[in-house]
């Protein structure tokens, strides 16, 4: 089993960290196959505060008697005074770890479980780590949907999601800012209003956010006052505006540098949405998966934490968990061809024919002479189901007259940052099969072991809190691996982190490291932060001999280089970078959400990501976001002698800030580093 991690309990105070077992607790096994969580106590008391629910549950008082209870319980197991065996007694350390988790008809994997033994060590002095009940950690669901692609798909995504609710929606987002992209979302919720009025029904809206106030200073959780969140600069409906929803909105940051960097969205307790975007206007490639079934309980347990104020009116779903519900929102199902359908709706025209089956049922379906028109802001149209949205995308996607499939890609990436930007003149054409496929549709009948793997929150400025299911999780993958582990993220400097990738390309794994030059340079350049993407390239190949067992061969390390373009493009120009954070072991567990690979998201802001288990899943999504979705494999490598991109010429990438750092120095070094972090908070610094 993988070795031990440091903890550092608390999201918001400031205990000392120590050594955490590498052996799963008595206590943790309890927690996890306890009946009870945070959500739990909450429908029975629709009154009572989340965070009040935890402090019941697993605060320190909760935690000393149920330990005591439970030393007098194997007390009087091993002295013959019950004849029951305590659930935690005895087994190896992964069949404790399956003790861990409800897996319903699922069987997770060995690796899987090596994975999950790890996250949960990390949780033994304080479960508050885990953000979400540690009952509700290891599940199971499914995967209809996942998008790879610029802002406009994923809100578009997330519009059609917030029209379909028949209940509640709650939203939570990093930073929130008027633009293109918050109208998707501003335009769906009048629309989800109007909807409301014909049915005569009320919906409840809960949304959270992180933008900096000095009042978070004594108040991490304030709600937002009407005039604060329907002004210029978050700009959401008024009140009287939606009168037929119930409507919070919740400002939530750690201070000092306890960030709010989590975003996802959950739906009638039915369907959550995981992703790696900010609701702004940006040039990122970024990922959101779709999930379903019981994982969504987990989700939903896990959003009433980071709330943790009651909520005034509570959220409808709170009697109805997804774990009770046994048919999937999605029911259709992506492996039955219709190619004529797909013909008749544009792939005439160039969309990706045969790639996407479908069955389309949406009302702009009934004439499917006529091309689906594009969802805008301006013109929206929102569709009935899954197979609807992918549709319409594969339509948007085709080629106008004259324009070829690249061409196409290059409208879609410029959209409302860089309109009128060509691409690259040079860029391949992509061959039959490997058009960009940004809405991914998987079979949605089979589920997979799933566990959420966390980080709370934790304002210091140490680098105390480094034990968190999330990054014992990362680091236990790589401990894990026997062949591959593929880092897809922004950004790569966690001191954690570059040692475990070194270990585990001397063990004989390939690393593939995926990351985008100068991505949030100014903010990684102040002191602590690890460094900038190009030093910690360079780090990490130097670290690596290249003889005699060829380790340094066994680091591939690529920038981002986006699917028009052969070349990567420094972060500075914000044209073309990627925000995707994800993570593929042996092909087989893949961990996708919130977390950068960077010293924030490993040491203080709060992130939420799913593992899960399943090797057509994986295959789908590194196909999706290495292979038809960008050119990074094709043109995006390093030279692995000193970790610096060439092109053929010798010429390193115009704009990039170089391995030795800013110009200025160390002093300009760290005013650029200081502005870098004052844009973070403002959101308009890479985060």
């Amino acid at each position: 089993m993988s070795g031990s991690f440091l903890v550092s309990p608390l999201p918001v105070g400031m205990t000392k960290h120590r050594e955490s077992s590498n052996r799963i607790s008595d206590r943790i096994i309890r927690l996890c196959t306890s009946t009870e969580s945070v959500s739990s106590l909450v429908a029975r008391d629709p009154t009572l505060a989340p965070g009040e629910a935890w402090d019941r549950l697993y605060g320190e008082r909760a935690l000393k008697t149920a330990d005591k209870d439970a030393r007098k319980d194997l007390d009087d197991y091993l002295n013959g005074r019950q004849t029951t065996e305590p659930e935690s007694f005895g087994g190896d350390e992964l069949e404790r770890a399956t003790l861990c988790g409800k897996w319903g008809p699922t069987r997770p994997s060995e690796l899987f479980l090596r994975i999950y033994h790890d996250a949960l060590c990390a949780l033994d002095q304080d479960p508050v780590q885990a953000m979400v009940s540690p009952s509700l950690m290891g599940s199971y669901g499914t995967v209809p949907l996942t998008v790879i692609s610029v802002m406009p798909d994923i809100v578009r995504h997330m519009s059609n999601a917030i029209v379909r609710a028949e209940q509640e929606v709650f939203l939570a987002t990093n930073y929130w800012q008027n633009s293109v992209s918050s109208h998707y979302i501003t335009n769906a919720i009048r629309e989800l209003d109007r909807r409301a009025g014909v049915r005569g029904v009320r919906i409840v809206l809960k949304i959270l956010y992180d933008r900096g106030s000095p009042r978070q200073l004594y108040k991490p959780h304030y709600l937002v006052h009407e005039k604060e969140f329907a002004g210029d600069k978050v700009n959401l409906p008024h009140p009287s505006e939606i009168p037929n929803i119930d409507m919070e909105v919740m400002n939530f940051h750690t201070p000092l540098l306890g960030t709010f960097h989590a975003k996802y969205m959950v739906v009638d307790r039915k369907i959550a949405l995981l992703q790696s975007n900010n609701i702004q206007d940006n040039d990122n490639l970024e990922m959101l998966t779709h999930l379903e079934g019981p994982i969504v309980d987990s989700l939903y347990d896990m959003a009433l934490i980071s709330w943790h104020k009651r909520m005034n009116p509570p959220l409808p779903s709170q009697d109805s968990p997804a774990a009770r519900d046994g048919q999937p929102v999605s029911t259709w199902d992506s492996e039955e061809a219709v190619a004529d359908e797909t013909a008749s709706t544009g792939a005439e025209n160039g969309a990706d024919e045969g790639n996407w089956p479908l069955e389309l049922s949406t009302q702009d379906h009934q004439d499917t002479s006529t091309p689906l028109p594009e969802h805008t802001t301006e013109d929206p149209h929102y569709d009935d189901d899954i197979a609807g949205e992918v549709a319409r995308s594969r339509i948007s996607l085709a080629p106008k007259p004259g324009e070829t499939h690249l061409q196409a890609v290059t409208r879609l990436l410029n959209h409302t940052v860089n309109e009128g930007l060509p691409g690259d003149p040079n860029a391949p054409e992509c061959p039959p099969g490997e058009l960009m496929t940004p809405y991914i549709p998987h079979q949605s009948h089979t589920p997979y072991p799933m566990a959420l793997v966390n980080r709370a929150p934790y304002g210091p400025f140490t680098h105390s809190s480094v034990s968190t299911p999330q990054n014992a999780a990362w680091l236990s993958a790589l401990q894990n691996a026997k062949h591959t582990v593929y880092i897809i993220s922004p950004t790569l400097n966690a001191s954690p982190l570059i040692p475990a990738i070194v270990a585990a390309c001397e063990r004989g794994v390939n690393v593939h490291c995926y990351i985008t030059l100068g991505y949030n340079d100014a903010g990684e350049l102040l002191p602590r932060q690890g460094g900038h993407n190009e030093k910690v390239s360079s780090d990490l190949h130097a670290a690596l001999p290249p003889s005699p067992a060829a380790a340094r061969a066994r680091l591939h390390y690529h920038w981002y280089v986006a699917k028009d373009q052969t070349r990567p493009l420094a972060h500075a120009r914000r044209q073309r970078s990627s925000h995707v954070k994800l993570m593929v072991v042996d092909g087989a567990v893949a961990i996708q959400g919130n977390g950068n690979q960077d010293t924030q998201s490993w040491f203080h802001s709060q992130e939420v990501n799913v593992m899960v288990d399943g090797g057509a899943l994986c295959a789908e999504w590194l196909a999706a976001a290495l292979g038809k979705n960008q050119n990074t494999e094709m043109f995006g490598r390093v030279a692995g002698g000193d970790g610096v991109w060439r092109d053929g010429e010798g010429r390193e990438v115009e704009g990039a800030i170089g391995v030795g750092g800013a110009a200025g120095g160390r002093v300009g070094g760290l005013l650029r580093g200081v502005k870098g972090a004052v844009g973070r908070v403002r959101g308009t610094g890479g985060f």
